[in-house]
């Protein structure tokens, strides 16, 4: 019987919840997994009925990162073997953190690895007050190649260089200081808490809230110059002459809701 890695739900009000399904194994990365949560997200980035996506996890932990027998054989791969197998965990990172849909991770437990990454990779990140984090990798004689440019964009180049190096654990409180979290709550409050998030992003119109994704990739790290100025001004004019822009303006101007605000 084939093992069920991921489960996929939806709401009537456009939110799926994609759930990390291997809680015998602290929800573990193997290559099955990976492949079956990339292509979840990459459905769901293209179902114009989605509007928002939920990580979440089953069990005590939200991942350990990598499961042991995956690792185990991919000490015995030839290099090509080891390189096809880390472009899956790199697609999977890359598909999550470009998702055209605002994405919340849920994380009820420890985040260790490549489950880091995940959360790295959502565009928010609520967390029980319990939770507890750690690039662990060095302690295995690895690195967190992968996932690297997702944490350091959350947390800074120096805090990476104590955090990638030590491969110490850090509770959430430390997260939220760091930048990987945006809030922390009790774990009676943790569902309330996403559904007190869900409210503002499903106010918002898809098609913008796509835009100003893709906005904030186009303009990090880039320095201020005439070319910047001109894809900015692109931008803002397009949507403006799209059809969500027509419709927001006139909506706001009838004091009535925009369409897809109900």
């Amino acid at each position: 019987m084939t093992e069920q890695t991921i489960r996929v739900s939806r709401r009537g009000d456009g939110v799926a919840c994609v759930t990390l399904a291997r809680a015998q194994v602290h929800n573990a990365f193997n290559e099955r997994m990976i492949a079956d949560l990339t292509n979840a997200l990459v459905a769901l980035g293209k179902d114009k009925t989605v509007r928002a996506v939920v990580l979440a996890a089953d069990g005590a932990s939200f991942s350990a990162g990598a499961d042991l027998d995956w690792m185990r054989r991919s000490a015995t791969y030839a290099p090509a073997e080891n390189l096809a197998d880390a472009q899956g965990l790199a697609e999977l990172m890359r598909v999550l953190n470009t998702l055209p849909k605002p994405t919340i991770a849920r994380v009820q437990g420890a985040a260790f690895g490549g489950g880091v990454g995940l959360v790295a990779c959502c565009d928010i990140a609520i967390a029980v007050d319990s939770a507890v984090f750690c690039l662990s990798e060095v302690r295995l004689g690895l690195i967190p190649a992968v996932i690297s440019p997702y944490v350091i964009a959350a947390i800074g180049a120096r805090a990476a260089r104590r955090w990638f190096l030590s491969a110490e654990r850090f509770v959430a409180a430390e997260a939220l200081r760091l930048g990987l979290l945006h809030r922390v709550v009790e774990a009676d409050d943790l569902d309330a808490a996403i559904e007190e998030m869900l409210v503002p992003l499903l106010a918002g119109a898809p098609e913008a809230q796509a835009a100003a994704k893709d906005l904030i990739f186009a303009v990090t790290d880039r320095p201020l110059s005439q070319a910047l100025i001109a894809d900015t001004t692109r931008r803002i004019a397009e949507q403006r002459a799209g059809a969500e822009g027509r419709e927001g303006i006139a909506a706001f101007l009838n004091k009535r809701p925009p369409v897809w605000g109900g």
